[in-house]
């Protein structure tokens, strides 16, 4: 709706795009207000795909505009918006501000200025001054409507596409037997550069389970209680099952007969759509599902097509929405205008879980036992000033067997640096690798941080300040999935 040509206002006259939106409900739906005049009304249309949101784009002059909805022959008032009692009753209120208006965008500490880095800041370095003379930053809030529309989109997408549609055009999955030494698995796992497999078991014909980057650090502990340091004799006797009955028990995944009981292996058919495929992910806190079909009723003779991860699931969810990112609203919003990730406690916030972060010259042991007791994937390594270094993750203990290091080393001794060493070439003392540092600003569109995310190998984003990089905090693709998801 165009306010100069309804109201026959000044042409040329600065006009603002301005959405309005009433998202609960009814059968016919306009809206009205001071800019009509309050005698003429103009209709709002369903949401497609969501029909009890309703909404309508009008271009309005700067100023102070008061409005009302016109509900099924009622008037109305959204209570979830700014409202104020006026000549009309309870009505809406929203202040437009002209471009002019805007202060000339002033870079704060957290965005300085020739910063290198690759990010969208214009949107979100804006300040308008008010009324009162003072100045406020203009963050985009995220809407409630905007949300419901965005998730249900996603919703809706993820329900039509199968797991199949996940298969690569070519590709390998590489898959080990229960009966093979733990030190093998240790090297297969670190040449072929895969941080998880799964565990196929002859003598039942089936597939077991998933040896994964964890069990090793749990190997490694549980080997390093033993001594000072680890013997290849002390992994070759230990075969993947072996571990695996070692692990109920230390786990007390035990029944009341003393028995253990193991974890059910997490799986997936080729026909299960992406929605449910990524819940299963998620409620199982696991991160990746094997794709295994069976031509038989009893699942005999199952065959492993693919390990299922969220990455592929995002990597569809941004070429779907790629050339119609306006179909998801929520994706022009800043990250930090989102519920989204685990974030660096400001002060005085309380109850706020803290980001674990570690220095180069903390010890190995120190890392494994922030991977298991604070139960992270990944830990941002900082210089004396928080400034990130570099990124030490589970799945880089599988570094370990190359050249046989994990038969002489000391978990108290060796440090992170040295650790990182093993799994880079070259790798600079204490400098910022950036090749293996996944980074994003803040102020980064939601677009822009799942398109990161979603390509291959990449499984969090280390949110940094611009310029001193900073750590602020840490976005996952269970985050992003969590909150797409609701």
């Amino acid at each position: 709706m165009d306010y100069a040509r309804e109201s026959g206002g000044v042409a040329g006259a600065v006009l603002i795009p301005t959405r309005f939106v009433w998202p609960y409900g009814g059968r016919s739906v306009n809206l009205c207000g001071s800019f009509t005049g309050w005698s003429g009304h103009w209709p709002m249309t369903p949401v497609e795909g969501c029909p009890t949101v309703f909404q309508t784009i009008c271009n309005l002059p700067p100023g102070y505009h008061q409005y009302k909805f016109i509900v099924d022959g009622e008037w109305r008032h959204d209570e979830h918006q700014p409202f104020v009692s006026g000549n009309y009753g309870m009505v809406n209120t929203v202040h437009l501000v002209r471009e002019s208006d805007y202060i000339p965008a002033i870079l704060s500490p957290q965005i300085p200025s020739g910063s290198n880095m690759d990010v969208d800041n214009e949107a979100f370095q804006r300040l308008v001054r008010v009324s009162d003379g003072t100045l406020h930053e203009v963050l985009p809030r995220i809407s409630g409507a905007d949300l419901e529309v965005s998730r249900h989109r996603v919703s809706e997408f993820l329900s039509a596409h199968m797991a199949y549609e996940l298969l690569p055009e070519s590709g390998k999955v590489i898959a080990l037997d229960v009966d093979l030494a733990v030190k093998q698995a240790f090297h297969i796992m670190h040449e072929q550069g895969i941080p998880m497999a799964p565990l196929w078991d002859f003598c039942k014909g089936q597939f077991v389970g998933v040896l994964s980057a964890l069990d090793f650090i749990l190997i490694i502990r549980e080997l390093g209680n033993r001594g000072s340091n680890l013997t290849e004799e002390e992994l070759e006797t230990h075969t993947i099952s072996a571990w695996k009955e070692a692990k109920l028990y230390l786990n007390r995944q035990i029944n009341d007969h003393g028995r253990a009981v193991p974890r059910r292996l997490v799986h997936a058919g080729p026909d299960e759509n992406l929605k449910d495929v990524a819940l299963k992910i998620l409620q199982h806190e696991v991160a990746t599902v094997p794709i295994i079909h069976s031509s038989s009723k009893d699942g005999s003779f199952p065959q492993l097509l693919h390990l299922a991860s969220l990455s592929g699931i995002l990597n569809c969810i941004c070429r779907y929405f790629r050339h119609s990112s306006g179909s998801l609203p929520i994706l022009q919003l800043p990250i930090c205008a989102i519920p989204l990730g685990t974030w660096v406690p400001k002060i005085g916030e309380p109850n706020r879980r803290p980001l674990a972060m570690l220095r180069p010259s903390a010890s190995l042991n120190s890392a494994l036992n922030l991977f298991i007791q604070a139960q992270v994937s990944s830990i941002p390594i900082v210089d004396d000033n928080d400034s990130l270094l570099d990124v030490y993750c589970r799945s880089d203990i599988t570094a370990l067997a190359k050249d046989k290091v994990y038969t002489h080393i000391n978990l108290e001794e060796m440090t992170i640096h040295q650790a990182l060493q093993l799994g880079q070439e070259p790798y600079s003392p204490y400098g910022f690798s950036s090749q293996r540092c996944n980074m994003c600003l803040c102020s980064d569109p939601l677009h822009k941080v799942m398109e990161r995310l979603a390509k291959p190998g990449v499984r969090r984003l280390i949110v940094v300040e611009a310029g001193s990089k900073h750590v602020e905090g840490i976005i996952t693709l269970n985050d992003i999935f969590r909150f797409l998801l609701g």
